[in-house]
């Protein structure tokens, strides 16, 4: 029995987890697990049961909330080493959740076979009613090119309060003035359920535009702003309502019912015929769709482990005036090669059917995350396309500064990543004369550096080349996936 007390006293002092989630048990405690997991009993071999679980540190966040999240629960029976991978990735799905600056879990201490189990959090800040700035176009490398007008620049207020209730619940309000009018409401309930398998979210926006991308030729946007009258051009309302279902800690099941109405001066569709379908003005439809999510990585906005990906399935418009099914998918695997290097393979896809789309519903490469490194100057229209990005990374440095605020937060921690990449995409368009990089393979190639830092800010800073021979610098504030 000693050496049973002597093991659970090295786990307990062993079993705490750092800021970034690895696992610190010691050589000692693992070694002696091996001897013995369990303790022998009249010849049987019987688990430790979990009697208690104590929360400390969550402020806000309701304890079930964090409880969900958790591989291990009240009443479980499990062996010590089992429980330290549990401990470890519990952890990361606690981080994952973008609710904390910290989470910490250890063994408390034991009674017998009955072990209580601790965790303390520190809370983000949720609340952030800030002023709003930002380029409307695609990335910075665009809004160069544009000149830096400021008249391409969205500005107004943003406020956004994140577990609102305390239940992961969000809620969005903004009011945006400058090149786009706009107004947009979000609130999403992840569970609404006492099983905390249900959800919802609601969304309404309205928008409205001076200026409208009503082509693209050779690779580049085409824009149309009415200099005389300086009118309103475009007009969007968009209502949704989703259900979420997960079942389990990796999926989440999302259901979507929407409406749309849009609208653009007849200015438009002289210069684009196709802009809408049967060169209307003004085009309503509902829009359905289903996607499946499945996440198994450390960290959701920079993994360099494990496997996160989504399949979605869309129907747009139920008749001539609006008629599109849309079969899209995205996946990253990613491999730990040491403690601080790793390897990501990233593919996107999309196919659009009817291939006859108007040119609203034939976006493909240069928005969102759908882009070659290396391309970002451009845009690749298509109604079927297919992107794969690898990326080999290094920790190269790695530190923290004292907060100057007087938050939950004591240290901002900054890690930086050399990588290098090549990327290798495919976009298919019917309607491609004035356009050179449709309906061929793309390749690219780079290196850079990137930062990650707390509140899940990323700034990737990267000098890439394309396969016209041309190269340059980017800059991007957002993830990979």
């Amino acid at each position: 029995m000693w050496k049973v007390q002597i093991y659970i006293f090295l786990l307990a002092q062993a079993c705490l987890f750092n800021s970034k989630g690895y696992s610190q048990l010691s050589e000692t405690a693992v070694g002696m697990a091996s001897e013995s997991e369990l303790i022998k009993d009249s010849n049987t071999y019987k688990p430790f049961v979990i009697e208690d679980i104590v929360i400390t540190g969550n402020k806000k966040t309701r304890p079930y909330i964090i409880e969900r999240e958790l591989l291990f629960h009240r009443g479980d029976s499990v062996s010590l080493s089992q429980l330290v991978g549990q401990f470890e990735r519990s952890k990361e799905l606690l981080m994952n959740t973008a609710l904390f600056h910290e989470v910490v879990i250890s063994l408390q201490k034991f009674q017998g076979y009955k072990i209580y189990v601790a965790i303390d959090v520190k809370e983000r800040w949720y609340i952030f009613p800030i002023p709003y700035f930002k380029p409307v176009d695609r990335n910075l490398s665009e809004w160069v090119k544009q000149g830096f007008g400021i008249d391409r620049v969205n500005y107004g207020f943003k406020f956004s309060y994140y577990n609102f209730s305390g239940r992961n619940d969000r809620l969005k309000i903004w009011l945006i003035t400058g090149y786009t009018k706009q107004v947009q409401f979000q609130y999403d309930i992840p569970y609404v359920d006492k099983a905390l398998k249900h959800g919802m979210r609601f969304n309404f926006s309205y928008s409205a535009n001076k200026e409208v991308n009503y082509a693209t030729i050779d690779d580049q946007q085409q824009f149309y702003k009415d200099s005389i009258s300086d009118k309103m051009l475009s007009k969007q309302y968009n209502a949704a309502i989703e259900f979420t279902y997960r079942p389990y800690i990796k999926t989440r099941n999302t259901f979507r019912i929407a409406y749309a109405y849009q609208q653009v001066d007849t200015a438009i569709t002289k210069l684009s015929p196709g802009y809408f379908p049967n060169n209307a003005t003004s085009v309503s439809f509902p829009e359905l769709s289903y996607k499946l999510e499945y996440f198994n990585v450390d960290y959701n906005p920079y993994p360099q482990k494990g496997f996160m990906g989504e399949v979605t399935l869309l129907k747009r418009g139920l008749n001539d005036k609006m008629n599109m099914w849309q079969l899209g998918y995205r996946g990253s695997q990613n491999v730990k090669l040491s403690a601080k290097a790793s390897y990501s393979f990233q593919s996107n896809g999309m196919l659009r059917i009817p291939f006859d789309q108007p040119y609203i519903n034939q976006r493909m490469f240069g928005y969102g995350d759908f882009y070659l490194r290396g391309l970002e100057q451009y845009v690749i229209d298509g109604v079927a396309g297919i992107l794969f990005k690898n990326t080999l990374r290094r920790k190269i440095l790695s530190f923290n500064i004292l907060s100057p605020f007087n938050t939950s937060f004591q240290k901002i921690p900054f890690d930086f990543y050399a990588k290098t990449y090549v990327d290798a995409g495919y976009s298919h368009n019917t309607f491609s004369e004035s356009n050179y990089l449709v309906n061929r393979m793309m390749y690219t190639a780079g290196f850079g550096i990137d930062m990650v830092t707390i509140y899940d800010v990323i700034l990737r800073f990267e000098y890439s080349f394309n396969q016209m021979g041309q190269s340059g610098f980017f800059f991007h504030v957002k993830n990979d996936f």
